[in-house]
């Protein structure tokens, strides 16, 4: 290490080099859309997002993964997190877990006997989701079943468990079809289906995308927009939000 102090100008070079590497991660942390512009992306979450220390923690942790992509973004998770609260929810439903952040965000929004039942196949993933349920104290709350999704979903069926509130799928995308009619079974009338990356990076507009995850994703939007059962709007947060209300 140098003995030499910086002279002045040095020093300041280097503190605007650190803000700017500091601003790249941040941006890089937040800009979940292709789109929304990064910047207002950014001026969203600055300005409403009232993230808790823990879901902070466990965003950074996540961000150095290499399939950080995904998580969900803090403004998602914020928007499910008022949902819940507008709903009364108190048993939810989460089809894929990865590290955890969209189960801790609505861990932290029920009420302290709330219910969610997580589907996830991966100990990697959700033994990080699991510290940091516990440092939020929210561990109680969260029915982890290391799984195929379709497997925990047919088991509640079968057991005529309880409706839940809300529903939240996140997992394969080849396999949302199901999850989605699955979820249709298990959530209450007036409660919600939450569909996430239902825009696919824009994929989805491409006619030419013949790719398994694109169609099915295809089919989920289209399925939605015409179903009946439900009441629903798809929203451009993040990659794309499908909320069907089941009537």
């Amino acid at each position: 290490m140098s003995v030499c102090p910086q002279k002045p100008g040095q020093q300041l070079r280097a503190s605007e080099d650190s803000r700017a590497l500091r601003h790249g991660m941040m941006q890089a942390m937040t800009a979940k859309s292709k789109f929304v512009d990064p910047k207002i992306q950014e001026y969203i979450i600055g300005t409403t997002v009232r993230e808790h220390p823990v879901l902070r923690e466990l965003r950074e942790e996540t961000f150095a993964l290499e399939n950080a992509r995904m998580a969900i973004g803090p403004e998602q998770g914020q928007l499910m997190a008022l949902l819940a609260h507008l709903t009364g929810a108190r048993r939810y439903l989460e089809i894929g877990v990865f590290t955890g952040y969209s189960s801790l965000a609505m861990a932290l929004a029920l009420p302290e006997d709330g219910y969610i039942l997580a589907c996830e196949v991966s100990d990697d993933y959700t033994s990080v989701a699991r510290r940091y349920w516990t440092k939020a104290g929210v561990a109680h709350k969260i029915d982890l079943r290391i799984a195929p999704a379709l497997e925990t979903l047919d088991g509640a069926i079968s057991e005529d468990c309880a409706p839940f509130d809300m529903a939240f799928i996140d997992a394969d995308k080849e396999s949302v079809n199901a999850y989605y009619e699955r979820a249709l079974r298990l959530v209450r009338p007036g409660g919600l289906i939450m569909v996430d990356n239902v825009l696919w990076g824009g994929a989805v507009l491409d006619p030419q995308d013949e790719d398994p995850d694109t169609l099915a994703l295809r089919e989920v939007n289209v399925r939605a927009g015409r179903d009946e059962r439900v009441d629903v709007a798809l929203l451009p947060v993040c990659d794309g939000l499908l909320v069907a209300r089941k009537r």
